[in-house]
């Protein structure tokens, strides 16, 4: 394909993909009011905590968001499978055959991801937050549109990083990436897990940034026993004349 063919490829991709977002999106919206409490149950678990907004509109901006990611998740094989496609052109054709594989455990990391982001990372942190707060004397009337904000961004944060596994097992299958290779940059990965910690936690403190890295590294060390067990080298299909 040449560059020209990528690029109306990769716009084709794109296209689906929204119409993938568009359809789940259409039935989420029915259930807007239902995913707004699910996603604002974190912070309503502690009474002192009012949780606020400053104009009329907002309601209809934060159902939109609410619904938005919840699409992410419930079309998030779809998406996969438009990623998938958009780079197996590039694949020789026994290295094809993993795009189920890939499909399926990826859609599970990335629901496991998010679901990590729920129940532990992002009430970890905002429970330290509030309770810095309350240490502090002062009242938590916190913007929903602010709380919002950083509840999205976890989860899609965190979901993406639990690709890690996924990611490299088709790379080792394919004979792209060896645990050779992963153990000799471990250290690099541990600094950039720090760093994506730094910058997805709302706070600069160890604990909270653990809770993000800690599961990154994780994950990389699982890459690399999963690069070990199923990696092999890149076996070049005889062109044909």
């Amino acid at each position: 394909m040449s560059f020209v063919d990528h690029l109306d490829e990769l716009r084709r991709r794109i296209l689906w993909a929204i119409a993938c977002i568009a359809v789940t999106f259409a039935g989420c919206w029915f259930f807007a009011g239902d995913l707004l409490d699910i996603a604002s149950a974190p912070i309503r678990a502690n009474p002192t905590v009012t949780l606020s907004v400053s104009r009329p509109q907002d309601i209809f901006a934060l159902q939109m968001r609410v619904t938005l990611v919840a699409s992410l998740f419930l079309s998030s094989p779809l998406l996969l499978t438009q990623a998938w496609l958009f780079i197996s052109p590039g694949l020789y054709r026994h290295e094809r055959r993993y795009a189920i594989p890939f499909i399926l455990s990826a859609s599970v990391l990335f629901v496991a991801g998010g679901a990590f982001g729920y129940y532990v990372a992002f009430p970890t942190a905002l429970k330290f937050l509030l309770d810095w707060i309350v240490e502090s004397k002062l009242t938590p009337i916190i913007d929903a549109v602010e709380y919002f904000d950083l509840f999205f961004s976890i989860l899609v944060a965190l979901g993406i990083v639990f690709q890690i596994p996924a990611v490299i097992f088709v790379l080792s299958r394919i004979g792209l990436l060896t645990a050779r290779t992963l153990v000799r940059y471990f250290k690099h990965a541990v600094l950039g897990s720090v760093i994506v910690a730094a910058v997805i936690t709302p706070t600069t403190d160890f604990a909270n940034m653990l809770v993000i890295a800690g599961p990154m590294i994780v994950l990389y060390a699982v890459g690399i026993v999963v690069a070990w067990m199923f990696g092999r080298r890149r076996i070049e299909e005889p062109s044909s004349k």
